[in-house]
């Protein structure tokens, strides 16, 4: 969610908006905060439990901010209550991005935690909000479904720009791009990928990349003890680390049991590197271009998928090279999706 928020915070610069972000300060605020540049920062101070993020100042900030609209990322959290609240303070519009939280293999989780938030703040927020945002047309459902609203705007997430296309295929690696969390699926992705690999080309690589809480590196790591040394966990990467990977990846690989709109399969689209993915991450755009290989969830379903990627002629990948970044440019290009975001807040300032 906070890339997609980098991104939005740049794009609103580029309509000649001001962005404002707010947000509850957190121990990792000193690392992220240089991402969205000189755009002005509020941050309220917390209280209690890191995973409600309550902070009983945090309303009062963004009455303070002088907003003209309010754009909330995300959902299930102390914030709803704080954008509710200022809905009705200042009588001004409120757009919700449930950023897939909503997807039933969420809601599924901690479904009693989920029943109090609904409770408590959740449901006066939904009421209240002028605009829901979608990602895809699988999330507007679900916000249809949960919500009962059928006032959701679907804009995708905008791809960065395309790079130079590629003119030879990489190496044999596969790259995982993104959080370490178990709706990632990444311990089924190493076992398929450790039952495939007889049947991959030689020099292979598997390279995890990415960020989670203590538990889920923990995790990891224990599952990466004494493994076949083509897989290799190396942390969180951005800006040039990022690019170099993608350089060298053959595939990026997201086997995902539930997404918003997977920002790291935007990321290799760009860089002219196709992926294999699920079809929980709501981009059935490549696989109708040729630029993604669907795979399932099981490990099985994945050591398919992996032999039949790497089992890609060099004219047959380089065809999907093209077909990745002519969606990086095309239908997620960010020129397009500027516009609809332009057309959308400029009919709610208006109303």
């Amino acid at each position: 969610m906070f890339e997609a928020i980098v991104g939005q915070v740049a794009l609103l610069h580029r309509l000649g908006a001001v962005p404002v972000v707010i947000a509850v300060q957190d121990a990792a605020h000193g690392e992220d905060s240089w991402r969205l540049g000189n755009t002005e920062i509020v941050l309220a101070a917390g209280s209690g439990p890191d995973q409600l993020a309550y902070s009983p100042e945090l309303a009062q900030r963004m009455v303070e901010a002088r907003l003209d609209l309010l754009h909330l990322h995300g959902i299930w959290q102390y914030p709803s209550r704080a954008a509710d609240e200022w809905a009705q303070t200042t009588g001004l519009p409120l757009v919700i991005s449930p950023h897939g939280m909503l997807d039933p293999w969420i809601t599924a989780r901690n479904a009693w935690k989920k029943g109090i938030a609904r409770f408590a703040w959740e449901r006066a927020a939904w009421a209240r909000a002028a605009a829901f945002h979608a990602l895809t047309t699988d999330e507007a459902s679900d916000i249809e479904r949960e919500t009962g609203s059928e006032k959701v705007e679907i804009i995708p997430n905008p791809a960065p720009p395309a790079g130079p296309a590629p003119t030879t295929i990489p190496p044999p690696g596969a790259l995982y791009l993104g959080r370490i969390h178990p709706k990632k699926n990444i311990l089924a992705l190493i076992e398929g990928w450790l039952s495939a690999l007889p049947d991959l080309p030689d020099g292979v690589t598997l390279t995890i990349a990415g960020w989670g809480d203590s538990d889920g590196i923990r995790a990891l790591e224990r599952a990466l003890v004494g493994i076949d040394p083509s897989v290799a966990f190396v942390g969180a990467v951005f800006g040039s680390q990022k690019a170099a990977l993608l350089d060298v990846s053959r595939f990026v690989i997201l086997p995902s049991l539930s997404e918003g709109l997977p920002m790291a399969v935007l990321d290799a689209w760009a860089a002219g590197v196709p992926t294999i993915m699920s079809q929980a991450c709501h981009l059935p755009e490549g696989y109708e271009a040729g630029a993604a290989i669907p795979c399932e969830t099981s490990p099985e379903s994945i050591a398919k998928a992996l032999v039949a990627g790497f089992g890609r002629s060099e004219s047959e990948w380089l065809a999907m090279a093209r077909a990745a970044q002519d969606l990086a440019s095309g239908p997620f290009g960010s020129e397009g999706i500027s516009g609809k975001w332009e057309a959308l807040y400029a009919e709610l300032l208006k109303g």
